[in-house]
């Protein structure tokens, strides 16, 4: 009697899981009835269960019937994002014009069965990638970063940079680096426009002459790009060896005002933490569709508890209003006030911008960057 009371006893001080960590089976099944039953049919996502992006990691199993299905076990409230794949980004879902589809986005409630349709898949021969690169690029590999992986960078150079030998230019640095201004190495095959939205703005003078520079992302994007020790290591990186690369090998304007970090949705709350913990490094950050408080991540927390002086920061924040962006609203509502409470004003410290229309997604954060651009880089009248 004296055991069974004493591993009662034990069960009652076992913490109990909160909602949101406990876990929930469920079903992902794809209907594609264009393919055979013997095709092996890939899912990509946002989780390590889906391969973090990886488009031919996860293998899904076929079920009859153009059919394929997948179980998971994911903690409930979870944001789900994910594609359909045949091995690689070429072989994805698309559309009937040959279009990648958007993410399927989905948030673990109580739903146990998720199911999708897909009737089109790109291929080498037939997929046709617009756009390609406006401008001149520079590419820098294999960057050692302590503690994470190493990975390349894109540094995108204005007209005029070659020929104006002695003039220098404020920067722009970017994470996913992959996705901003080249659609073959984008993830999805869409990728931000900066390099045209950048080229078009600095002809209209609209803004001025900016370098903009591409840190690509790696599998652990996740860790890497929120609150924790890797997002700490990461920002050490860009801090200590990213930053002081390029201004090494470029002509910038190296000084805090000149220097700007931008990013979405994991990438958005890490150009804030940048911002926010190295204020004598970047005055602005662009903050797209960002994650300040949603599942285990928390940086609103961060923000209240900062007790010291106002830091002189801008920030540009914005959202969609579809599926996951959803989601992700009370926490940038919270961001919104947390700033408000540290003195920070609308339209002079921070302008935050809605797009109730628009999904999470890179055609999304393209069409909103114009706007975040002039803000962060007025041309000088």
């Amino acid at each position: 009697m004296r055991k069974l009371i004493t591993l009662f006893i034990f069960i009652l001080a076992l913490p109990m899981l909160s909602e949101a960590q406990q876990l929930k089976k469920i079903r992902i099944e794809l209907y594609a009835p264009g393919l055979a039953d013997t095709t092996t049919v890939f899912i990509a996502g946002n989780l390590p269960e889906l391969g973090s992006w990886n488009p031919g990691k996860v293998a899904m199993q076929n079920d009859g019937n153009h059919t394929w299905t997948i179980n998971l076990q994911i903690p409930l409230e979870t944001a789900l994002e994910y594609k359909y794949t045949l091995g690689t980004w070429d072989k994805e879902g698309t559309d009937a014009a040959g279009a990648p589809l958007t993410n399927f986005s989905k948030v673990i409630l109580s739903d146990p069965l998720l199911r999708d349709t897909v009737e089109h898949w790109g291929s080498k021969k037939l997929k046709t990638i617009a756009g390609g690169i406006t401008g001149t690029v520079k590419y820098h590999r294999n960057l050692k970063a302590k503690g994470l992986q190493d990975r390349d960078i894109i540094v995108w150079l204005p007209k005029g940079y070659t020929e104006n030998a002695g003039k220098k230019y404020p920067v722009l640095y970017m994470h996913d680096g992959q996705n901003i201004v080249d659609p073959a190495t984008s993830s999805f095959g869409v990728d931000w426009q900066l390099d045209e939205t950048a080229d078009s703005l600095i002809a209209a003078k609209d803004i001025e002459p900016v370098i903009i520079v591409g840190i690509y992302n790696t599998s652990d994007r996740s860790a890497e790009y929120t609150p924790g020790e890797k997002g700490s290591a990461y920002m050490d990186f860009v801090v200590h060896t990213v930053k002081p690369f390029v201004d090494a090998h470029y002509r910038t304007k190296p000084g805090r005002k000149h220097t700007v970090v931008g990013g979405s949705s994991a990438g958005g709350i890490m150009a804030f933490m940048l911002a926010w913990e190295y204020p004598k490094m970047f005055s602005k950050a662009i903050c797209m569709s960002p994650a300040f408080k949603i599942q285990d991540i928390d940086y609103v927390d961060d923000v209240l508890a900062y007790k010291g002086k106002k830091k002189k920061l801008f920030f540009y924040i914005d959202n969609g209003g579809v599926e996951l962006e959803q989601r992700l609203q009370p926490g940038i509502d919270e961001m919104l006030q947390a700033l408000q409470q540290k003195k920070y004003k609308p339209t002079k410290d921070f302008v935050w911008v809605k797009a109730p229309q628009h999904k999470h997604s890179e055609a999304a954060w393209a069409s909103r960057m114009p706007f975040a651009l002039k803000l962060c880089f007025p041309a000088k009248k």
